[in-house]
């Protein structure tokens, strides 16, 4: 064998085995938020989509989440809708809780594109963004295939 022997000294880390620490939840976090938080956060920061700018959006994110788990227990203990009678006849009448769990779900969907938390979301940041509508019929056009 020629050369030096190689040693641990000299061995530069891939950039990719790293694995960075993620923040803490903030502390005006409920419960549920901050377990949302503690679960999604070191899987964001490994995949470079948490960076300290965007925390404030990742914290509201998790208080949607946290607002649909508790959303959900109320539905479940009370139901989605109750019955009243009206002049018109018996009506039914979402609860509360379920209109609330609709507007979390809306908000939590939302701000989960901005992090790739959907499948569909997660292929977009992956694969660099929409790119140029045409780039491929001009790739064919001009026989560059």
């Amino acid at each position: 064998m020629r050369g030096a022997k190689p040693s641990l000294d000299n061995v530069i880390p891939m950039k990719g085995d790293a694995v960075r620490r993620a923040p803490d939840a903030p502390e005006h976090l409920d419960t549920q938020a901050k377990e949302v938080w503690e679960r999604l956060a070191p899987v964001l920061v490994n995949k470079g989509r948490l960076e300290p700018e965007y925390e404030d959006s990742f914290a509201a994110y998790c208080v949607m989440a946290g607002h649909v788990v508790a959303m959900c227990h109320d539905v479940a203990m009370m139901g989605s809708y109750y019955e009243v009678q009206t002049r018109n006849g018996m009506q039914q009448k979402h609860r509360a809780a379920w209109v609330q769990l609709t507007q979390a779900v809306q908000g939590m969907n939302q701000l989960a594109a901005r992090f790739g938390l959907t499948p569909v979301d997660e292929a977009r940041l992956r694969s660099g963004g929409q790119g140029d509508l045409f780039d491929e019929l001009l790739k064919k056009l001009d026989g560059a295939d």
